[in-house]
């Protein structure tokens, strides 16, 4: 089935909503102390789940349809790809 640009751009849009009403349903419900009980159902819960990683699954099928690379998390302990240089430790070419 092919995808026009717009209808794509609108389908990331639509899964970019819900991706972001699903994380509001679940930090809205999730109780502050882990001793309560969760309101929603176990099965309700896995449910969840599964829409997030059908979600998920569909954003890369679509980027991969179009050429995109999926951002990747970066968390603050991974290696840096640029190495800092500090400035006092460069020597200065002599004048030509």
């Amino acid at each position: 089935m092919s995808v026009s640009k717009d209808d794509s751009s609108k389908e990331r849009e639509i899964l970019r909503v819900m991706r972001k009403v699903l994380a509001s349903v679940i930090k809205d419900t999730t109780p502050r102390h882990r001793g309560l009980q969760h309101p929603l159902s176990g099965a309700t819960i896995e449910d969840v789940r599964l829409c997030l990683s059908l979600i998920a699954a569909r954003e890369r099928e679509l980027a991969d349809a179009a050429g995109a690379v999926m951002e990747q998390p970066h968390y603050s302990d991974d290696a840096q790809a640029v190495k800092t240089v500090s400035i006092s430790g460069l020597k200065r070419k002599p004048d030509a």
